[in-house]
């Protein structure tokens, strides 16, 4: 992606100047950031995923300390009707569902992919938010339709009320206090605290990004590395041929306590072992997606990703939805393509090697990808 061209949804900024003088540092608001931006989904498809089993939502209800929330699905009958003040419907993963949410998360990949997560959208009523909280990561909120007011600000107190189904702050000191119309973006970096309240009826998209906890991090790495211990370290049993007779038999044995030590550097030692653990575990689906198997053509004119797909690289390997491929050469390059550009045209197909194509028709019948 182009890093050193100004772009109207940084205010003029380049992507290299937004991350070096922004990005996880402060605010920026930008004033038709989208100029003339048309709703990517109606009020009626919003609330169709709401209702699904699928899709992940959630509806809010409340103001000041009062405050009710109700996980989805949400279906018409479990919904206050559109006119009552001071609710919102918040839906998870648009981008998953709609092709044209998929789309508008393109214009953000200025942002590494492992990090970029997802498109959520929120509809609210007159009056209708969140309450004032934060977020554990960084956010971009645009006006898609009618208008929501801002307040925002950094603080030191994040401390929440307590016994909430909300993380509501329990002290509020906004700094700004701004109005956004359709098109019109702000981006807040983690932990600044804001709130957003409908004026009127309004849609607004929130570009959430992933954060991982260390811990997080760690449990889902050293996962993937003891799967990977079972099938590239040959199997060995524990054997203690010297133990001798104890009188203190709840003390653990020195020498499991070495073998145990043993197993983890063995896992670590072996080639690019922790960086394909951490591939493989970025571009695991979410929970809520699976593919449907298809038949492909017999003539394939190039290759789309499936919006849902995750796909990275690094030096050695190609990962895809959880999985991952050593790959060198040309065909590292053809994968890598694949990835940046979320598809390959005619003539990258027309030039792939045997391996890689028949490796992308694998894709294709999995879902992963489609021919075009």
């Amino acid at each position: 992606m182009q890093t050193q061209q100004p772009l109207a949804m940084l205010g003029g900024l380049t992507a290299g100047e937004f991350m070096q003088r922004y990005w996880q540092k402060k605010p920026l608001l930008v004033r038709q950031a989208f100029p003339q931006f048309a709703p990517l989904l109606s009020r009626k498809q919003l609330f169709e995923l709401a209702a699904s089993p699928e899709v992940g939502s959630r509806l809010v209800q409340g103001q000041g300390r009062d405050w009710q929330m109700r996980h989805g699905p949400v279906g018409p009958r479990q919904r206050p009707p559109f006119e009552r003040p001071h609710w919102t419907m918040l839906v998870q993963g648009v981008d998953l569902h709609c092709q044209a949410a998929a789309d508008f998360l393109q214009a953000f990949r200025f942002v590494p992919d492992a990090r970029l997560d997802d498109l959520m959208v929120s509809w609210a009523s007159d009056g209708g938010g969140v309450g004032p909280h934060f977020d554990s990561y960084d956010v971009f909120l645009m006006q898609a339709q009618g208008q929501r007011r801002w307040r925002y600000g950094t603080q030191k107190d994040l401390s929440l009320q307590p016994d909430m189904p909300l993380k509501i702050l329990a002290s509020f000191e906004p700094r700004w206090d701004v109005v956004l119309n359709p098109g019109d973006m702000l981006y807040l970096p983690p932990r600044f605290a804001h709130e957003g309240t409908a004026v009127g009826e309004c849609m607004t998209y929130s570009v959430g990004f992933r954060a991982p906890s260390l811990a997080e991090l760690g449990r889902d790495v050293l996962q993937r590395l003891s799967e990977q211990c079972e099938d590239q370290i040959k199997p060995r049993l524990y054997a203690d041929p010297q133990q001798v007779a104890v009188t203190h038999p709840a003390q653990m044995p020195a020498s499991l306590q070495a073998f145990a030590q043993m197993a983890v550097q063995q896992a670590l030692a072996q080639p690019q072992a922790l960086n394909q653990a951490l591939g493989e575990v970025l571009t695991e689906p979410k929970a809520q997606v699976w593919f449907e198997p298809q038949s492909t053509p017999r003539r394939i004119r190039g290759w789309v990703l499936d919006a849902r797909s995750r796909m990275l690289y690094d030096t050695h390997h190609i990962y895809l939805n959880g999985e991952s491929w050593r790959a060198s050469g040309a065909d590292a390059r053809l994968m890598q393509a694949l990835a940046d550009q979320r598809g390959l045209s005619a003539a990258q197909w027309q030039t792939a090697s045997v391996t890689a194509k028949a490796l992308l028709r694998e894709w294709g019948e999995q879902g992963w990808c489609h021919p075009i």
